[in-house]
């Protein structure tokens, strides 16, 4: 999430939701890389839990999930083993589930497959860009950010046109579960399990499970076979095809993770254009900028502040023992600003390389499936976004998601000149 100069007391309740109203924590996160980078931290809403903090311990978990497993979920909230079954998607699975279910969806999100899909990006930009751009003033998030995304996954998944608005709503409501200003379900607030057998805890979960189950019936009954939704039906390899369970909690996962994560990694790249000028240069120029411009965005950005693990085994870690069973949070919102790691990581620097940020999950095989996808719409945007200003400039202060999970500014007044 997209802080210059963070104001927290460095004594913040990481686990609150309104903690990050104003932003991450920062120099909450900081004091706990340098003083206690494995810390054992209370959670009123369920089990403690260890916090990591320091990119290089976040690196090297990951790359050890037999260690530190995912099947109990990957956020904050706890679930029973009856929620989590009916809610998994193969980001909740470990081997050898996980690359069962993945092998027969990666296919379709492959990096040769999303190149092919540059052009149709583009002209999707130049359209949105087109119309928003003749007006001076703007909430970037809102008429920029929150448009790209969802409409460019639903040409690919061959999704109608006239359902994506009320995808998108659905897919804030899942993902930005916590935030009022996108469901009436806040999350920590619910007095109600009616949902809890539904993707997130949500309303919005059981309305995507009949859309997609409608959705599927009907392109079968008139032969569609467009989007790669049909691509993801096909068998795999080994003959396997995904089941009706599988396929309503992927598809839940692609409305929401498709949507908000690209959307806010946009939102912090046009606030980083507000506050550090010399970028829109730097992008007018051309060049080598593009191939390293977008992972810069998306560590910026940090859409997932965090995912959960849990220990398999007893493991010693900086002193202390991890015991096999306790829930373990990757803190990547701190791993990307780690100053151990990164240069000036306060700073936008565009030209930084290497990049070995935290927010696609790298190291370990629940790698981020749409990374391919995230880089290029970030890239192909702002390559649009530059040739048409002149300058931009915020005009009201920018508000942050009332989350702990996704890190992103929903409201972004901006005002620009064109080029």
């Amino acid at each position: 999430m997209t802080v210059w100069s963070p104001t927290d007391d460095g004594f913040a309740d990481i686990t609150s939701h309104d903690a990050y109203l104003d932003g991450v924590p920062h120099n909450t996160f900081a004091r706990l890389r340098r003083e206690d980078p494995l810390h054992w931290t209370s959670y009123s809403g369920g089990e403690d839990f260890w916090s990591i903090t320091r990119h290089a311990d976040i690196l090297a978990m990951n790359a050890k999930p037999a260690l530190f497993s995912s099947a109990r979920g990957i956020r904050m909230e706890d679930q029973t083993y009856e929620e989590y079954l009916a809610r998994r998607t193969f980001q909740e699975t470990d081997a050898p589930d996980h690359m069962m279910t993945r092998m027969k969806v990666a296919k379709a999100f492959s990096g040769p497959v999303v190149a092919g899909f540059e052009q149709a990006i583009r002209e999707l930009c130049v359209e949105i860009l087109d119309e928003v751009l003749e007006t001076a003033e703007f909430d970037a998030t809102k008429t920029i950010a929150r448009q790209l995304p969802m409409r460019m996954l639903g040409r690919i998944l061959g999704l109608p046109e006239d359902d994506l608005a009320w995808l998108v709503e659905k897919g804030d409501a899942l993902i930005a579960n916590t935030d009022p200003d996108f469901t009436t379900h806040v999350l920590d607030k619910m007095t109600t399990d009616e949902f809890r057998m539904m993707p997130f805890n949500s309303p919005a979960g059981a309305e995507l499970y009949i859309y997609a189950k409608d959705l599927m019936a009907r392109k079968a009954a008139s032969g569609d076979t467009s989007g790669v939704l049909h691509m993801i039906l096909q068998p795999a390899k080994d003959g396997s095809t995904i089941t009706d369970e599988e396929f309503r909690n992927f598809f839940c996962l692609l409305v929401a993770a498709g949507n908000d994560t690209t959307r806010y990694s946009i939102a912090a790249g046009i606030q980083a254009l507000c506050h550090q000028p010399e970028l829109l240069a730097q992008m007018k120029s051309g060049g080598d900028i593009w191939e390293t411009a977008s992972d810069e965005i998306i560590r910026w950005a940090t859409p997932a502040i965090y995912f959960r693990r849990t220990a398999t085994e007893d493991v010693e870690m900086h002193g202390k023992t991890i015991r096999a069973g306790d829930k373990l949070l990757y803190w990547f919102a701190s791993g990307n600003r780690d100053e151990a790691a990164f240069a000036d990581p306060f700073r936008v620097d565009l030209f930084r390389k290497p990049n070995r940020h935290l927010s696609f999950g790298q190291g370990g095989p629940h790698v981020c499936l749409g990374m391919w996808l995230a880089r290029l719409e970030v890239k192909v945007l702002f390559q649009e976004l530059a040739m048409r200003l002149g300058s931009i400039e915020a005009t009201a202060p920018h508000r942050f998601l009332r989350s702990n999970f996704v890190g992103g500014i929903k409201e972004l007044p901006v005002r620009i000149t064109r080029a």
